[in-house]
């Protein structure tokens, strides 16, 4: 009998919890959020989500306004669509919305790597020394070496006037990625290769092999960063890992000549505090990521719209031609390859323009806290929540901000000069009268900004100035429409196009 009851009370508390995990016995307390569970138990509406996170999240706003919690894997968000309250939301304490909390869940998730208390400190010291400031005229340079070696080097090689045709997104995300990589992680060293010939060719062949992998991996990333993955594709993205975790190994990397100081004072620091080898050799991946995950899809959208844009075209190119001659350099058959400094990356106010609104279009990410503690939050309208502790806070600027209407004008046209004034200064933007701080976010805010948008931007604006200056550029079919984006991509970084564009190119003197 006794038994009896001992099994009862554990099957019955089974019971319970498994309800609560799916979110049977959650209800909405007085001053929190319309709450919104769906009609599946604990999956609540994460397939909607990603499928498509802005239909989704406009007809939550509709529905409930600008301030919900809806379930979703288990989980709790609230999004807030109101973007004056982001400024509240970043700048909160960690004590009350966390956002490493996250973010170690997924680095773990899609990287193999543990962090340590430490690890945030070191990559913002090392970021703040060698992604801004003198670091960054540093990396700038590395970064024109690494151009002018994947870009440059064969210019006099072909027929003079010969058009070369190429996949305009393979070709931008493979370029402006060995780029960044080789000027971060080093290059081959003289002493084994013999020659600086022999060098200069076994980083292209070892950068665009590494690139191949690196895509294959970057193909799995979204369903993996939400633990969507199928079976077999969960097991190619573990075999991708062990390959980078091998390829970018700490031993390897120092074997390197010209390591980025970004790269080396982290390794060193990690060591420094305990972190065993192999987990630096996942943080070598995770970097890579980071750095280069976004950069080369960005640049190929900016460098499509451009070229769709003819007005906007002439008007970057006549900016980056004017930039040139004034640093007394041409760009002209038989003469030496020109550099690019970081001041003169400073004096595009056009090219910033049309990479700022590139953005726009098409950086997704979702910025979200943990919630720590209950805590309040008031709209622009005076009215005020609470944030329930446990679950999680998400901001989802693409939709709040920079599509919409009330903030830009026309928010799904591409305009070039839409963030610059006629003077060269910025643009500020409103809503109802009332001045925004936020009116585009790609790379987060407050606390959890990104450490390397300086690095991000200049890597971009470098390639495009560039192409620019050296290539005549055109689409193969200049009627072809801007390809859809791959859907799968919200909420994790830059969109990518659903399918790619045909370009040609040749060097223009």
């Amino acid at each position: 009998m006794v038994l009896s009851v001992i099994l009862l009370c554990t099957l019955v508390s089974s019971l319970l919890g498994g309800l609560y995990v799916l979110g049977v016995f959650r209800r909405r307390r007085p001053g929190e959020p319309p709450l919104d569970k769906g009609t599946i138990p604990w999956l609540g509406y994460l397939l909607e989500l990603k499928k498509d996170s802005p239909e989704f999240l406009r007809r939550m706003q509709r529905k409930h306004g600008d301030v919900f919690t809806v379930l979703m894997g288990g989980c709790y968000f609230t999004f807030v669509m109101d973007p004056f309250c982001f400024g509240s939301i970043v700048k909160e304490s960690r004590s009350k919305l966390d956002f490493r909390t996250n973010a170690i869940q997924l680095v773990m998730r899609v990287f193999g790597y543990k962090p340590t208390e430490a690890t945030h400190n070191i990559v913002h010291a090392a970021s703040i020394k060698h992604l801004m400031g003198d670091g960054l005229t540093v990396l700038i340079q590395a970064t024109m070496e690494s151009f002018r070696k994947l870009l440059l080097f064969n210019l006099s090689s072909g027929e003079k006037g010969a058009w070369q045709e190429e996949n305009l997104f393979h070709y931008c995300y493979n370029i402006v990625f060995r780029a960044g990589y080789l000027a971060l992680y080093g290059t081959e060293p003289l002493r084994g290769a013999g020659s600086k010939e022999k060098a200069e060719e076994q980083d292209r062949l070892h950068s665009n092999q590494l690139f191949q992998e690196f895509r294959k991996y970057d193909r799995l990333f979204p369903h993996l960063a939400f633990a969507l993955l199928p079976p077999k594709d969960k097991r190619e993205a573990e075999r991708l890992k062990r390959h980078f975790w091998n390829v970018l190994s700490v031993k390897k990397i120092w074997q390197k000549d010209n390591i980025s100081g970004w790269i080396s004072d982290q390794d060193q620091l990690l060591a420094e505090n305990g972190v065993p080898e192999y987990m630096r050799s996942r943080f070598m991946f995770m970097l890579l990521w980071a750095s280069q995950g976004n950069t080369g899809p960005t640049a190929f959208w900016l460098l499509l719209y451009l070229l769709k844009h003819p007005e906007a075209l002439k008007a970057v190119r006549d900016e980056v031609d004017k930039v040139l001659r004034e640093s007394g350099q041409e760009v002209k058959a038989g003469s030496p390859a020109v550099t690019i400094t970081r001041d003169m990356l400073n004096q595009t106010p056009l090219l910033d323009s049309a990479l700022e609104e590139t953005l726009r279009l098409v950086a997704a990410p979702m910025l979200a806290r943990a919630v720590l503690e209950d805590t309040p939050l008031r709209t622009s309208t005076g009215t005020e929540f609470t944030l329930r502790k446990g679950d999680r806070v998400a901001v989802f600027p693409h939709i709040s901000v920079q599509m919409n209407p009330e903030i830009h004008e026309e928010p799904h046209k591409f305009k070039y000069d839409r963030f610059v004034n006629p003077d060269g200064t910025r643009k500020e933007f409103y809503r109802n009268g009332k001045k925004l701080k936020f009116v585009s976010m790609p790379w987060g805010a407050g606390v959890s900004i990104c450490p390397g948008r300086f690095f991000a931007s200049a890597e971009m604006k470098l390639f495009v100035f560039l192409m620019l200056s050296h290539f005549d550029l055109e689409l193969v079919n200049e009627e072809e429409e801007i390809p859809g984006m791959d859907t799968s991509r919200w909420g994790v970084g830059t969109l990518q196009p659903a399918h790619d564009v045909r370009f040609r190119y040749r060097p223009r003197f």
